[in-house]
């Protein structure tokens, strides 16, 4: 039951093609490939939109004076 040789592999490569055909595995592949970059581009979507939000809550706690120096007279 050890780990499988080159040639197991080898065989098992084989089979998948014969079964699916490249064109299907290279669909398969770009699919895959897509969902990734989907994936990384939503999770960078929101981060940007939790900093925001983040930005947006802490400019309406802040109040923003005007200082006016007092003069002495």
């Amino acid at each position: 039951m050890g780990s499988f040789s080159i040639w197991h592999w080898l065989i098992v490569l084989v089979v998948v093609i014969l079964v699916f055909g490249t064109k299907k595995l290279g669909n398969v592949g770009a699919d895959l490939g897509k969902a990734v970059k989907g994936f990384k581009d939503g999770v960078k979507g929101e981060e940007e939109k939790s900093s925001a939000a983040t930005q947006q809550v802490a400019d309406k706690s802040t109040i923003d004076v005007d200082a006016k120096e007092k003069s002495k007279q």
